[in-house]
């Protein structure tokens, strides 16, 4: 038998070895890296409360939020269903120190970025920024 009756086989041989190798790089973690991943996980402070007891609103986000056209029901469903952006957010620090930038569309379609500041059981609303539209406002 000679090397161009062997090609075929041995390819095939190859790309079985490669498939096998993907396969077991694809399968579930075991039980102890689990349990590393649950106890990493525990250690972390918990995250953002989205169901306070009392949502408090800054000055500067009452005046935001009236120039924008944006209301309190807009804001609590931004908080419970918004996507944290976790590089525009400030998780460093004391608990009453964070901000979390949460983005989402109202239910116009505006496109926003809320930011609110947790503390206890309360929230504060910092700010709010309309990503998509310029509106002019005199907040200071």
């Amino acid at each position: 038998m000679n090397f161009k009756n062997l090609f075929p086989f041995l390819l095939l041989l190859m790309l079985a070895v490669v498939a096998i190798g993907i396969k077991q790089c694809k399968q579930a973690p075991t039980k102890k890296s689990s349990i590393q991943i649950t106890e990493f996980a525990a250690k972390q402070p918990p995250g953002l409360n989205r169901n306070p007891s009392h949502i408090n609103y800054s000055k500067h986000a009452k005046c935001r939020m009236a120039c924008r056209h944006i209301d309190e029901a807009e804001v609590t469903d931004l908080l419970k269903n918004g996507t944290i952006n976790y590089k525009k957010s400030e998780l460093q620090g004391e608990s009453c120190r964070k901000k979390y930038a949460v983005e989402g569309y109202s239910k116009d379609r505006q496109h926003l970025r809320l930011i609110f500041a947790p503390c206890g059981d309360e929230m504060t609303v910092v700010t709010c920024i309309d990503l998509d539209q310029e509106w002019t406002c005199d907040c200071k």
